[in-house]
């Protein structure tokens, strides 16, 4: 005995090729997925009336703990200035480092929550954030305790992310601050159960490949799983670094060669493109989407939401970005945030998917198909939002028994 079953429903598939519809029921037990069939036997019933279901968004990129804004960076922006010389004159992830730095552990818990609760109303089930803007280790260990504490007021799913190496501060030596990231920072996260993953940003601005070796090395060994920041801004070579290093996923990517994608797609090492950012900051190299699929590298699609760089609290404004700028197809878009977006985050669980087993974390629309994603922007949000197969977002609405 099933505890409930929806049906009428239309699925969305899991797996790429199949039909939207090849399933028109969806039962759930104990939080899970527990059976595809209009027929099976549940404690209570619920007509959806047709609508679409489709499986939990994952936002599987952000920096979504952040205190203060960069407005003004913006405006210079627009008058001219590029990321690189807003970062050079002391400006950029350091304005947000002086403001983390400043903040309470609370005031990072209610200045993220928002943020958080919005996209939830999108059908974002699955939040990946990182630290990276304390750049010392208290700060740093802050930021993840914010992402903690965020886990006891939403009820979606939050993936941690050590990004201590996210830059290195100002009057500090790079070799000097990347030994405190790996032999105090990641010891303190490591012993206290901080954080799920360790990222790094691979930038002339930033740190380069045999930073990424060294930091790898020790996460590796400490259990945590590897992902890394790579070809935003020019190519060095970190793609081919991260890859056999054993990195998840590369994220941006909007600058690196053909050997590079092959690569990835060797290691099956997920791209994760970031529209938002390249939207902001006004950028042209657009990632090599035709090469990812022509040597079958999965995308994974997600907000970068950030102070600086892609302040978009939207995970649909980013699909549609994805479709528009980079020229995504409507089911490359849906993928790239459920299943491809599970990959990059390395779940296991069935995440991301509509199968039996997998987590009941799914999200009932009243549109026709998900073609609307990649051509409408605005106007666009679910019926109601399950996670584990309880609502936590929207009305429920349907003729129940």
């Amino acid at each position: 005995m099933h505890d409930i079953l929806f049906t009428n429903l239309r699925l969305y598939p899991s797996t790429p090729g199949a039909e939207t519809g090849a399933a028109d029921a969806l039962a759930v037990t104990d939080g899970r997925i527990s059976a595809l069939d209009a027929g099976a036997p549940a404690r209570r019933r619920i007509d959806l009336g047709g609508r679409l279901v489709l499986p939990g968004f994952i936002d599987c990129h952000t920096h979504a703990v952040y205190a203060g804004n960069r407005a003004h960076e913006h405006a210079m922006r627009t008058a001219g200035a590029s990321y690189k010389e807003i970062a050079e004159a002391g400006g950029g992830i350091f304005n947000t480092v002086q403001a983390v730095r400043k903040a309470s552990l609370e005031q990072l818990v209610d200045g993220a929550l928002p943020r958080l609760l919005t996209l939830l109303g999108e059908g974002v089930t699955r939040v990946e954030i990182k630290s990276g803007y304390g750049l010392d280790t208290e700060s740093e260990l802050k930021m993840l305790h914010a992402i903690g504490r965020l886990r006891q007021l939403t009820p979606q799913h939050l993936t941690a992310t050590f990004l201590g190496a996210h830059s290195v501060p100002p009057g500090r030596d790079k070799s000097d601050y990347l030994n405190e990231v790996i032999d105090v920072m990641l010891p303190a996260v490591v012993s206290e159960g901080l954080a799920d993953a360790v990222d790094i940003f691979v930038e002339s601005i930033a740190f380069d490949g045999q930073d990424l070796q060294r930091l790898f090395a020790a996460a590796g060994g400490a259990g945590l799983k590897l992902r890394a920041h790579v070809g935003q801004l020019s190519d060095m070579h970190g793609v081919q670094t991260a890859v056999a290093a054993g990195a998840l996923s590369c994220d941006h990517l909007e600058y690196l060669d053909e050997s590079a994608v092959r690569a990835m797609a060797r290691s099956g090492t997920v791209a994760v493109l970031l529209p938002g950012a390249f939207y902001m900051l006004r950028e042209t190299r657009k990632p090599p989407v035709e090469q990812f699929r022509t040597h079958g590298v999965r995308m994974a699609v997600a907000t970068d939401l950030n102070p600086g760089s892609s302040p978009i609290v939207s995970l649909l404004a980013v699909m549609h970005m994805s479709a528009v700028l980079f020229g995504l197809r409507p089911e490359e878009v849906v993928h790239g945030v459920t299943r491809h977006a599970a990959a990059a985050l390395g779940l296991d669980d069935g995440a991301g998917t509509l199968a039996v087993g997998a987590p009941a974390d799914f999200s009932i629309w009243n549109i026709a198909d998900v073609d609307l994603f990649s051509y409408q922007m605005g106007g666009l949000g679910p019926d109601a939002v399950l996670i584990g197969g309880r609502r936590v977002s929207g009305v429920l609405e349907g003729a129940t028994t």
